[in-house]
């Protein structure tokens, strides 16, 4: 039986025998569906999944830096199914009886709603200079999960406007390709009319963000502006640019976004021992932002 067909079936038991609402089953389905994603990739059976597999699952999905909250309700879906493969007598034994998901040794990050990203945008005051670069940094941060060191180092060469993606240079100097929102791209339109008008230094013509001085921006002065807007805008919660990091991987895993797309555009290694994945080109990966991301979806 195909993975599809236990999940239809599986849809079926939640609705007819648990009798449960349209709203969780779509919720226990669309965690299933995230695993069934994960274990394709690698090229495993439904039926052959092991502990490991399940472990390897959750310790990416905590990789994003999901909310604790977020990752006991995925890991709870796949108990459900699991159990209910098992009752079915689809597998001899649950997988998941030991299931925890991965030891946390640390508090995970804040995550951002999409409202209180909009209320950050919308407390930048444009009566300032540099309005229309902090709006590009927050769009940019937010669409493209980038780490902070990866935002103050973005070379406008590197900014491909009507294929609408960037190359990001990572950890390593390991490159990456990137799809952009619209609205990151129209922020970032406007601010390079801005940014016509400001004195770059030798050695900076290249960099996208800049100060009123003509030199990229420092790690913290990113920071600050993240900081700032968050105290205007009464979003109550300690936070830095990775928070947008970690708000955009959640919002695209919420919303039913790949995993390993996901994992390709934050610039993570596999957590596999080995390399399972298929390499993933730049339309997939623009198809899972497009289809998963709230920047998105507002416009549809």
């Amino acid at each position: 039986m195909t993975n599809q067909k236990l999940l239809a079936d599986y849809r079926s038991h939640l609705l007819l025998e648990r009798g449960l609402s349209d709203n969780t089953v779509a919720a226990y389905c669309e965690d299933v569906k995230k695993l069934i994603g994960f274990i394709e990739q690698a090229q495993i059976e439904i039926t052959d999944v092991k502990l490991a597999d399940l472990q390897s699952f959750a310790a990416a999905i905590y990789d994003l830096g999901v909310s604790t909250r977020t990752l006991a309700r995925i890991i709870s879906g796949v108990k459900s199914f699991f159990q209910w493969l098992r009752n079915e007598h689809y597998i001899e034994h649950n997988p998941t009886l030991l299931f925890e998901g991965p030891r946390i040794g640390r508090k995970l990050p804040e995550i951002l709603s999409v409202e209180d990203i909009d209320a950050m945008i919308a407390a930048i005051d444009y009566s300032k200079p540099q309005a229309s670069r902090n709006a590009a940094i927050m769009e940019t941060l937010y669409s493209c999960g980038l780490r902070v060191s990866e935002l103050i180092n973005l070379e406008i060469s590197n900014i491909f406007f009507k294929e609408k993606y960037i190359i990001v240079i990572g950890k390593g100097d390991k490159q990456r390709v990137v799809p952009m929102s619209d609205t990151a791209i129209d922020t970032i339109k406007k601010y390079l009319d801005d940014r016509a008008e400001i004195d770059v230094k030798r050695g900076e013509e290249n960099i996208l963000f800049l100060n009123r001085r003509g030199h990229r921006l420092t790690r913290m002065m990113v920071f600050y502006i993240v900081r700032d807007l968050a105290e205007s805008a009464g979003v109550m919660k300690k936070i830095s640019p990775h928070t947008m990091r970690h708000s955009f991987a959640t919002h695209l895993l919420e919303g039913g976004a790949n995993l390993r797309a996901i994992q390709q555009m934050l610039g993570h290694e596999s957590i596999s021992t080995t390399e399972i994945y298929l390499h993933l080109d730049r339309t997939f990966l623009r198809k899972e932002i497009l289809e998963h991301h709230p920047r998105n979806k507002q416009k549809q």
